[in-house]
């Protein structure tokens, strides 16, 4: 049977010989610098069209690990910087950027080019009352389109339906977030809290620390005492959706939430308790939970976006 990548990593888990471990660390450090600087940016065009890493992963391997631009393929950085640009002007890209990683100073160039001099100074130091004066401005007075929510480690920015996560005493920036994990609450319920302020302002939600966040939403007893009691009568709106898609929704929302709660409080109106952390109800093939991912926590606000825009806002 041939040599498998879970062999490798068994070897590491289980070897208890330091230095075998560091020979075997380094011979992969030392193949895939010369993969990065030797093969692969030396010809410029199969870089820029098709890197050797998948979407340039080996980028941010080196970025999250706090490596400076020095230690990067410069080339091969320039070329993602550039691709995230075009993606942001909706130009044609070879791929989408997702998860990507940018410096700091990158992002704000390629974001808020005009600015991005100061705005890198002003976050770099946390002076954030010119900060929040000069994004302030792009969008009062400017018209640009997009939000952000300050945190205390984190400044959340979404364009669009896109959003991208600047890790501020890191300075370093995750780009149209997806498929990467969520990290922590604190994150976790910065994002919420901007989806909230957007689109469902008056559900109710709570950080509470070290366990979880939690959203209270609302169906009001004048939506449910719309719908039909047989599931053969649909006829409105609200009947197609409680009898056909409620409860699947609801059933999809299980894997990625730490609990759901259905009652009815004093009025007769329905609450649906949301409880979310950053775990998921999956788990790998070794047993652990899977954690949740930006793209699972975008099903459950699109959730919670249509209850309350769909069943709430329009009844009272």
């Amino acid at each position: 049977m041939p040599l498998k990548p879970n062999h490798i990593l068994k070897f590491l888990e289980n070897e208890s010989d330091a230095k075998y471990k560091s020979e075997l660390l380094e011979l992969l450090k030392s193949t895939i610098d010369k993969l990065c600087f030797e093969e692969c940016q030396i010809d410029r065009i199969a870089c820029t069209l098709q890197p050797k890493c998948l979407r340039r992963f080996l980028l941010k391997l080196r970025i999250k690990n706090e490596l400076t631009i020095d230690d990067l393929p410069k080339f091969c950085y320039s070329v993602n910087k550039g691709v995230v640009e075009r993606h942001f002007r909706n130009k044609t890209t070879v791929y989408t950027p997702f998860d990507s990683y940018l410096y700091l100073i990158d992002f704000l160039d390629v974001f808020f080019h005009g600015d991005y001099r100061r705005l890198s100074k002003f976050i770099s130091l946390k002076v954030w009352k010119e900060a929040r004066s000069i994004l302030d401005d792009r969008i009062n007075n400017r018209k640009e389109d997009f939000k952000y929510l300050l945190t205390d480690n984190y400044l959340i920015f979404k364009f669009g339906d896109r959003i991208h996560v600047i890790f501020i005493d890191k300075k370093y920036v995750l780009i149209n977030a997806n498929r990467e994990n969520i990290p922590d609450l604190e994150l976790l319920n910065g994002i919420c809290k901007l989806y909230a302020g957007i689109y469902f302002p008056e559900v109710k939600l709570k950080l509470i620390p070290y366990k979880h966040v939690e959203f209270s939403v609302i169906v009001p007893y004048d939506v449910l005492s719309t719908i039909s009691k047989e599931p053969l009568n649909n006829t409105s709106k609200a009947d197609t959706y409680f009898w056909n898609t409620f409860w699947e929704d609801l059933n999809a929302l299980t894997q990625y939430s730490n609990e759901i709660h259905l009652q009815m409080d004093v009025n007769e109106n329905l609450e649906i308790l949301l409880y979310i952390n950053t775990e998921t109800k999956n788990y790998d093939e070794e047993g652990n939970r899977i954690p949740l991912r930006f793209r699972d926590l975008r099903l459950i606000l699109n959730f919670i976006t249509r209850i309350y825009q769909d069943y709430y806002i329009l009844w009272l």
